[in-house]
C-alpha cells in the first residue's frame, strides 16, 4: 500500500526536475490530480504526519492548486494530531488561496479549533459562516464541552434550538456531557426528556451519555433504567455502567455486571473496563477476585497495557500485596512518567512511605523528571509524625525545583503537615500561599483546624475566606458546620444553614448530614429531626447522626424507634448507628435489649464490634449495677481495652460505691495514663463515699508527689459572634478586671438581698440573675 502511494510522488518530483520541458495543460492537471490524490490518500490511511510533510514539500517545490477536498483532509489530519499550529497554517493557506470554503470545509475548521482548544477562533469562523447545519452547531457545542466551557455549550444549544435546527445524536451526547460539568441534574433531566421526544431517543451515543451523567450525579437507579433499555449495547455502555456502579459504592454490583458482560460472549473488555473492575476489587479489598481478573486481562492481551498495569498496582497495593503490585508494574511495556506516578501513588495510598521514597529515587535514576503529579502522589504516604522528616525532605525538593508556585502541590503539602505535625506548620504553609491560593487551599486549612480540634481557628479562617474572592462550596460548609458543632454555636450554625439554602446546597446530602449533626450537638434535636424529614433520600449517615443525637440527649426511646424505622426501610446500619443504639439502651436502662443488639451486630448486620461498642456495653452493664459482669466482659474482649473502657467502669464504680472493682479499674487507667487526673479524683470519691479517709489522703498525697493536678473545668459563652472561655480562677481574659468587678458587685447585691441565709442567698442569686438576663 505504501509503495503504491509513493509512485505519484516520484512522478511529480521527476517532472519538476526537467526544467527544459514546457508542461501542457493536461500534464499539469494530471500532476495536480496526482498530488492532491496522494495527500488525500495519506490522510485517509491515517498517515497524518506524512500527509502534512508531503503538503509542505509540494507547496514549496511545485506550482499547483490545492483542492478544497484536500484542504478538508489536511485540516482533519491536524484535528486528529491536535496540532493547533499546523492547522492554523493550513487555514491561513486556504484563506490566501482565494478558495471560498463550503459548509463542509467550514465544519472541518470548526472541529479543528474545537479539538485544539481555540474556541475564540472557532466562534469567529462560526460567525463568518453564511449558513449553518447541524454539524456546525454540534462542532461548537462539542468544542465548548471538551474544553470545560459548559455554560457556553448550553447557550449554543439553546441558540441552535431557537434557529430551528434539530439536534442529532452527536449534539445530544455533547450537551448531556455539558450538564455533568455544570453539575445540574435538573437540566440533565430536561435534556433526557428532549432526547426521548426526538427521533434519536434510541440512538446509542445519547443513551451512553445519559448513563454516564446519571452515574456522575449518584442516581444509579436512573442510570440503570437507561442502560437496561439500550437494545444494542456497546463497550461504552458497559464501561459507563460498570464504572459508575463502582465509583458510587456499588462494587459488588459492578463485578456482577462485568461477569454478565463476559457471559454474553460478544464483547472484548477494554483497558478502561478492566481499570474499573480492579478499582472495585481494591475498594472491597478482594485480592482473590482481583488476581483472577488479572489472569483474564492477560488472556485478553492486556497484561502489558499501561492503564491496566497502573490499576493493578493500585489494587494489589491496597490489598496489601506489594510484591504483586511490583510484578504488575514491571510487566508494563516501556512505562512512562504517568505509569511511574501511578506506581508511586499506589504505594503511597497504602501508607508505605519508605517504599514510596525508594520508588521515587528509582524513577529519577531511570531519567524521569518528577512533575507535580509525582509529588502529590508521594506526599500522600506521609500521614503521621513518624514520617514528618521524609515529608520535609520532599518539601525541600519542591522548593529546590521551583514547584512552590504549583497550587495543588502546596495544597498537598498543607495536608501533609496537618497529619504529620502541629497546627503551626500548617498555618505557616498557608501563610506562604496567601497570594496564591484556591478554594481547595481554604478547605484544607479549615480541615487542618478541625483535625487539631481548634474550631475557633476554623471560624477565624472562615471569616478571612469570606473577604476573599472564593465562595464556600459544600466541603467548606461541611467544615463550617463541624466547627459550629464542636463550639455548640447554634447561632452560627443557623447562619450557615441559611447560606446553604441561598447557595443551592440545601439538597446536598453531606450538607444535610452536617446540619443534623450540628443541631443535635447544639442541643436542638427537634430542629435536627425537622431537617431530617425534609431530606428526599437520607442515607445511613443521616439516620445514624440523628440516632446518636437522640441517644446523647437522653431520648433513648426515640433513638430506638428511629432505628426500627430505618431497618424497616431496608437501610443497612453501620458502626456509628450501633454506637447510637447501644448508647440509647444504656440511657434508657434496656439491659437485655442492648446486649441483644450487641450480639447480633456482626451476625445479622455485618458490623464488626469496635472498642467504642464495647465501651457502650460496659456502660450498659455498669448502669444496671452489674459491675462484675462488666469487668469480666472487658477481660474477654478480643482486643486490648483502651482508657475509655476502664474510665467508663470506674465512673460506674464511683456511682455504685464499689471499692474493689473501682480500685482495679483505676489501676488500669493509671497504667495507660499515669498522669490522668480524673482517675485519681474518681478513686478519691469512691473512698470518700465509703468513709475510707486514709485512702483518700493517700491518693491525694500521691497526686501531689507526682505533680498530677485536677483538670480545671471550663465554660464559655458566645456574645456578638465571639466566644469567651472561662475556667476556675481564670486570669487570662483581656477584660478580667471588669468581669471580677461586676462579680463582686453582684455578690454584694445578693448578700444584701438575702440577709445572710445560704438558702435565701441562692434564691436571691437566681432572682438577680433572672433580672439581669431579662435586661440583656
Amino acid at each position: 500500500m505504501i509503495k503504491h502511494f509513493r509512485k505519484p510522488q516520484r512522478l511529480v518530483f521527476s517532472y519538476n526536475c526537467h526544467t527544459n520541458c514546457q508542461p501542457t495543460v493536461l500534464s499539469h492537471f494530471k500532476t495536480e490530480q496526482l498530488s492532491n490524490g496522494y495527500i488525500s490518500s495519506l490522510c485517509k490511511n491515517y498517515q497524518h504526519k506524512e500527509a502534512l510533510q508531503a503538503f509542505d514539500f509540494l507547496r514549496n517545490n511545485t506550482h499547483f492548486s490545492i483542492w478544497p477536498s484536500t484542504y478538508a483532509h489536511l485540516i482533519s489530519s491536524c484535528s486528529s494530531l491536535k496540532s493547533f499550529k499546523l492547522g492554523r497554517n493550513i487555514h491561513y493557506d486556504l484563506l490566501k488561496s482565494g478558495i471560498q470554503p463550503d459548509i463542509r470545509l467550514y465544519n472541518h475548521i470548526l472541529n479543528l479549533y474545537g479539538k485544539c482548544g481555540s474556541l475564540d477562533d472557532a466562534r469567529k469562523v462560526f460567525d463568518e459562516m453564511s449558513e449553518h447545519n447541524v454539524v456546525s452547531w454540534t462542532s461548537m457545542i462539542a468544542g465548548y464541552t471538551q474544553n470545560c466551557r459548559e455554560k457556553d455549550a448550553m447557550e449554543m444549544y439553546v441558540e441552535m434550538r431557537r434557529s430551528g435546527v434539530v439536534p442529532d445524536q452527536f449534539a445530544f451526547g455533547s450537551v448531556v456531557r455539558a450538564c455533568v460539568g455544570l453539575r445540574d441534574v435538573e437540566l440533565g433531566k430536561q435534556l433526557h426528556a428532549d432526547i426521548l421526544k426526538s427521533e434519536f431517543g434510541c440512538e446509542l451515543i445519547p443513551q451512553n451519555a445519559l448513563v454516564a451523567m446519571y452515574t456522575k450525579f449518584d442516581q444509579i437507579g436512573k442510570a440503570w433504567l437507561v442502560f437496561d433499555k439500550i437494545v444494542y449495547k456497546d463497550l461504552i455502555s458497559w464501561g459507563s455502567v460498570i464504572g459508575g456502579f463502582g465509583q458510587q459504592g456499588y462494587e459488588l454490583e459492578a463485578l456482577q455486571l462485568f461477569k454478565e458482560m463476559l457471559s454474553l460472549g460478544v464483547y472484548c473488555p477494554n483497558e478502561f473496563i478492566f481499570g474499573s473492575v480492579f478499582s472495585a476489587c481494591s475498594s472491597l479489598f478482594q485480592f482473590e477476585y482481583g488476581s483472577q481478573i488479572h489472569g483474564l486481562g492477560i488472556k485478553f492481551g492486556l497484561g502489558k497495557n499501561a492503564y491496566v498495569g497502573c490499576s493493578l498496582c493500585h489494587m494489589y497495593a491496597k490489598c496489601g500485596s506489594l510484591q504483586s503490585a511490583k510484578t504488575a508494574f514491571h510487566q508494563i511495556d516501556n512505562p512512562d512518567l504517568v505509569s511511574w506516578n501511578a506506581f508511586i501513588a499506589a504505594f503511597a495510598y497504602s501508607g508505605n512511605s519508605n517504599e514510596s521514597m525508594s520508588l521515587f529515587s528509582q524513577m529519577r535514576n531511570f531519567g524521569f523528571v518528577p512533575d507535580s503529579s509525582t509529588i502529590r502522589g508521594l506526599l500522600c504516604s506521609f500521614t503521621s509524625f513518624a514520617t514528618l522528616y521524609q515529608g520535609m525532605q520532599i518539601h525541600a525538593y519542591v522548593n529546590k525545583k521551583g514547584l512552590g508556585v504549583d497550587i495543588p502541590v502546596m495544597n498537598t503539602l498543607l495536608t501533609m503537615y496537618t497529619h504529620c505535625s502541629d497546627l503551626s506548620d500548617a498555618f505557616n504553609i498557608f501563610d506562604e500561599m496567601t497570594s496564591n491560593v484556591d478554594l481547595v487551599s481554604w478547605n484544607a486549612i479549615l480541615t487542618a483546624c478541625l483535625h487539631h480540634n481548634q474550631p475557633d481557628d476554623a471560624c477565624r479562617y472562615l471569616k478571612l475566606m469570606h473577604t476573599s474572592r472564593y465562595k464556600p462550596d459544600r466541603i467548606t460548609l461541611t467544615n463550617a458546620l463541624s466547627a459550629c458543632a464542636l463550639l455548640a454555636s447554634l447561632e452560627r450554625g443557623c447562619q450557615i444553614h441559611d447560606y446553604a439554602i441561598k447557595s443551592g446546597y440545601k439538597d446536598e446530602t453531606s450538607i444535610s448530614n452536617g446540619l443534623i449533626d450540628m443541631y443535635t450537638k447544639c442541643g436542638a434535636p427537634s430542629d435536627a429531626r425537622k431537617h431530617f424529614e425534609t431530606m428526599d433520600n437520607p442515607d445511613v449517615v443521616s439516620w445514624s447522626s440523628l440516632i446518636v443525637g437522640y441517644a446523647q440527649f437522653g431520648y433513648g426511646e426515640k433513638a430506638l424507634e428511629l432505628f426500627r424505622t430505618m431497618r424497616n426501610m431496608g437501610i443497612k446500619p453501620n458502626h456509628v448507628t450501633f454506637v447510637g443504639v447501644l448508647s440509647a439502651c444504656s440511657h434508657v436502662g434496656l439491659l437485655e435489649e442492648g446486649c441483644h443488639y450487641y450480639e447480633t451486630m456482626e451476625t445479622e448486620h455485618g458490623v464488626t464490634p469496635t472498642r467504642e461498642h464495647c465501651s457502650c456495653v460496659v456502660d450498659i452493664l455498669a448502669r444496671a449495677g452489674r459491675l462484675r459482669e462488666a469487668e469480666n466482659f472487658i477481660s474477654q474482649m478480643t482486643f486490648d481495652p483502651d482508657i475509655v473502657v476502664w474510665k467508663t467502669l470506674l465512673a460506674a464504680c464511683r456511682t455504685r460505691g464499689d471499692v474493689d472493682v473501682g480500685k482495679r479499674a483505676a489501676e488500669k487507667v493509671l497504667e495507660l495514663d499515669p498522669s490522668n487526673s480524673s482517675a485519681h479524683v474518681l478513686l478519691c470519691n469512691i473512698y470518700a463515699s465509703t468513709g475510707s479517709w486514709d485512702d483518700v489522703a493517700r491518693v491525694r498525697k500521691s497526686m501531689r508527689s507526682s505533680g498530677v493536678r485536677k483538670d480545671l473545668a471550663q465554660s464559655w459563652i458566645e456574645l456578638r459572634d465571639r466566644v469567651h472561655v472561662f475556667s476556675v480562677e481564670d486570669r487570662l481574659h483581656p477584660q478580667m478586671d471588669e468581669i471580677y468587678s461586676l462579680l463582686e458587685t453582684l455578690w454584694l447585691q445578693i448578700t444584701r438581698a438575702a440577709g445572710g441565709s445560704i438558702l435565701d442567698q441562692k434564691v436571691a442569686s437566681l432572682a438577680i440573675i433572672q433580672e439581669l438576663i431579662e435586661t440583656l
